[in-house]
């Protein structure tokens, strides 16, 4: 009888997985107004380019220096003050 349980518990191991979701309607990714463009990402065509490229290097930048020494601050104010 032990047997039979452990026959039918392994055929219920592996993944399962469901079916991919379509969009409905029938008008797919082409619509007008869909979110993304098909030339949303033509960063050649960009307006003011320089200027959007360096202020976004910059501000990523800035993030990544200002973050850990916030972090850094932080952590010895909380140390400090047990």
């Amino acid at each position: 009888m032990r047997k039979g349980m452990e026959d039918e518990h392994l055929g219920n191991r592996g993944f399962h997985s469901t079916g991919v979701k379509r969009m409905g309607g029938g008008h797919g990714h082409d619509e007008p107004y869909y979110l993304h463009a098909k030339h949303m990402y033509n960063l050649d065509r960009m307006k003011n380019q320089k200027l959007t490229i360096s202020l976004g290097v910059l501000t990523a930048f800035s993030i990544g220096v200002f973050v850990p020494i916030y972090a850094v601050i932080f952590q010895q104010k909380k140390t400090a003050s047990g």
